[in-house]
């Protein structure tokens, strides 16, 4: 069934708290999401039997994502690297989930100024094959984000991600989408849902500025005329940011002020989320 999230990054900066992420739980709720994205913090200090809790109290669910850090960037540290996915995969199952999404291809940020070798794919690719098989165990699926090229040099597109699934064939692999990448690398919003299908779990929807969903460059009619063919039934989760939230300012180069402030930026986003998934019948 389809659900309509917003990222925590909506509310509070990427640094999990306590008390930071009962804020993000709570106003997830006030503004009418199913569910709340967690950014699942690197060190894993996330108490998920208390997180799980604050959630059915507030009456809404969650769905987990890892983007990995510098240290875990696949073709310098593969064991880093699955160990990180691992633990991740670990705590998503103590929250009972069924799906880890993110960049977990590679390090945002971290490039060797050429394009990935074929010697970094393959070990890209052993990384996925292994954390796969472990998350099998767990009955979750793991869904890749690829991201622009200012961001990363290793899946950069969705046919990168899909080639990488379908080479792979563990059955428990997906695509992460972002609109805000997709403006980036992509001919169209069209095309690459069409391509993927079923394999198709979660979508961020972000403008080309970050702000205001209907206020940018995004072909929106494009891209639900394309959810709405493949009969997407997974995450529609908002990822846009206000510079209300100060901390967010640096890591997401927001450096004009926001036109808007965080609770208006998500609950008019929303709004135009559920109204085109009503035009387009998606349910």
């Amino acid at each position: 069934m389809l659900k309509f999230g917003a990222s925590i990054l909506s509310w509070i900066p990427p640094k999990w708290t306590a008390a930071s992420g009962l804020y993000a739980i709570e106003k997830t709720a006030e503004a009418g999401f199913d569910l709340l994205e967690i950014l699942l913090p690197c060190s894993m200090e996330f108490d998920s039997v208390t997180v799980k809790k604050q959630l059915a109290k507030n009456g809404i669910d969650a769905v987990c994502t890892l983007n990995l850090p510098t240290e875990c960037h696949i073709p310098f540290y593969p064991e880093n690297a699955v160990k990180l996915i691992k633990a991740a995969l670990d705590k998503v199952a103590e929250m009972e989930g069924d799906l880890l999404g993110g960049v977990l291809h590679s390090a945002i940020g971290t490039f060797t100024g050429k394009p990935c070798t074929a010697d970094e794919r393959a070990i890209v690719k052993e990384v996925i094959t292994e954390v796969a098989t472990y998350a099998k165990q767990r009955a979750i699926t793991i869904a890749i984000e690829p991201v622009n090229r200012y961001e990363s040099y290793v899946f950069t597109c969705a046919e990168e991600v899909l080639d990488a699934i379908r080479s792979i064939e563990a059955g428990n692999l997906a695509l992460h989408l972002d609109t805000f990448h997709m403006n980036i690398e992509e001919s169209n919003f069209y095309d690459p849902i069409i391509k993927a299908e079923s394999l198709l779990k979660h979508l961020h929807l972000t403008e080309s500025d970050r702000g205001m969903l209907g206020e940018g460059n995004v072909h929106w009619e494009d891209l639900f005329r394309a959810l709405s063919e493949i009969n997407f039934s997974g995450n529609l989760v908002l990822e846009n940011f206000s510079s209300e939230i100060t901390e967010l300012v640096g890591p997401t180069s927001l450096w004009r002020p926001s036109k808007y402030n965080a609770a208006t930026l998500a609950q008019e986003s929303l709004a135009f989320m559920r109204k085109q998934a009503h035009k387009w019948g998606l349910h």
